[in-house]
């Protein structure tokens, strides 16, 4: 327990000393050098994704990339990471996680714009970039480089496996289901999706997230509807709490903005993955012609997933079920979903979500892990990898959700340092890029 407390208190001291202010004073530098572009250019983000040119090379069509990354960040961290935000950070932590997405998408942005400049084929004839390949490429740290191919693939362990097949069967242990089966089950069907590669990882990513997007947000936003007089007082709770400067019991004054500060950070970037590196590996594969296109294809994620966040943040508060301490994690979100339509439906509904969020979640850290694994091994290794990582997705039901999350929090905090690096130290060249693609008569 005391090793646990201390990771927590080394996680929150890096998210409040280094990634918060990286990411506040990097993402305000590129939004004031593009003027806003998260916002006046994500138009232009989604008519890129619908509209693909004959002349853009590359593996998988714009769509099926943004599915592909959506199914990496539109996962169990927009269902049972909420629960986890509102039980550790209060409901103040969602208007932190607002600002995060904000400031992310543009470090996004930028990091997928480098990701499709510098990405290369390999020997199997597909496009593949990421952080390693600008590390070593642009900006010329090789170790880094390899440093953070080494964060991917313990990233993909714990974030990507463990955390997805954790959240995915708690609601089946409760309903009698055992864990260590459910995962063998889970760990099949995984497996005959993992070794078709990235053309049928997107195939089914492009088919499973529209339909768990469709399905979530109507019966979220149908909970809402049921429940509107609570709408506003829950919004008027969250802004509120997020700047809630009373002494925690036994704390400093300013304590329980602080945990909401660093909580909602921490789900931020677990939920849309903005700034961590894993994006840009997925997007490197897409068609296209130019690299600023890919990078405002992009801006089209974060905001979807806060989207889903936010109702998910909101049902769980008017519900009531964020005060309740004996619920955890997805258990949480079921009673909510429950309670919100008056039905058991609700918790079924959860269920089935839940169930294709990890599921595709599941599949896109796998091919992250194994880019990361190319890089550092050669393409050979990344079969034995695959194998690898199938193998372990049934630990993942019984490892304990504390630390489950906690190893996932400290992994993604990790990366997103070591990518800022590249991001920062090339973001010169993503100025230079975007001001000459955004207003090609001034340069």
């Amino acid at each position: 327990m005391q090793i646990q407390e201390t990771l927590v208190a080394i996680n929150q001291a890096m998210t409040l000393t280094v990634v918060f202010p990286l990411m506040l004073l990097f993402g305000l530098y590129l939004s004031f050098a593009l003027k806003g572009f998260q916002i006046t250019k994500l138009r232009q983000g989604w008519f890129f994704l619908l509209h693909q040119k004959k002349e853009d090379v590359g593996n998988i069509s714009h769509f099926e990339a943004i599915s592909t990354v959506l199914a990496g960040n539109f996962g169990t961290g927009n269902i049972s990471g909420m629960a986890v935000a509102l039980s550790t950070g209060g409901p103040g932590a969602l208007v932190w996680m607002w600002l995060m997405v904000f400031f992310g998408a543009a470090i996004q942005y930028a990091s997928c714009v480098l990701g499709v400049k510098y990405r290369q084929k390999n020997c199997q004839g597909e496009y593949v970039g990421g952080p390693m390949y600008y590390l070593s490429k642009g900006l010329k740290q090789t170790q880094l480089a390899r440093l953070f191919c080494l964060l991917t693939i313990f990233s993909a362990i714990s974030v990507g496996n463990f955390a997805q097949t954790n959240s995915m069967t708690l609601p089946l242990v409760q309903l009698g289901f055992d864990p260590l089966l459910s995962g063998c089950v889970i760990a099949l069907l995984i497996g005959l999706v993992l070794l078709g590669g990235i053309q049928r990882i997107a195939k089914i990513a492009s088919m499973i997230v529209p339909i768990k997007a469709a399905l979530y947000i109507s019966v979220a936003i149908l909970i809402l509807l049921l429940n509107y007089q609570q709408v506003l007082p829950a919004l008027e709770l969250m802004v509120r709490s997020s700047f809630d400067f009373r002494a925690a019991s036994g704390g400093t004054l300013g304590a329980l903005t602080f945990k909401a500060m660093t909580t909602g950070f921490n789900r931020s970037i677990f939920a849309t993955d903005a700034g961590t590196g894993i994006v840009p590996i997925l997007q490197s594969g897409a068609r296209t012609s130019n690299p600023i296109e890919d990078g405002l294809v992009t801006l089209v994620a974060p905001f979807i997933v806060m989207a889903v966040c936010t109702l998910t943040g909101l049902v769980l508060i008017i519900s009531g079920a964020w005060l309740q301490t004996d619920l955890q994690s997805t258990n949480m979100v079921t009673y909510a979903f429950t309670k919100g339509l008056g039905s058991k439906l609700g918790e079924y509904i959860v269920m089935l979500c839940l169930i294709l969020f990890g599921y595709s979640t599941i599949l896109a850290w796998s091919y992250c892990a194994e880019k990361a694994v190319g890089y550092l091994f050669g393409q050979p290794a990344t079969k034995w990898f695959t194998y690898f990582y199938i193998l372990l997705i049934p630990f993942g039901t019984i490892a304990k959700v504390e630390l489950v999350w906690l190893l996932a929090d400290l992994c993604i905090t990790l990366m997103l340092i070591v990518n800022l690096v590249g991001i920062i130290g090339l973001s010169k060249e993503v100025i230079a890029s975007s001001q000459l693609y955004f207003h090609p008569k001034k340069a």
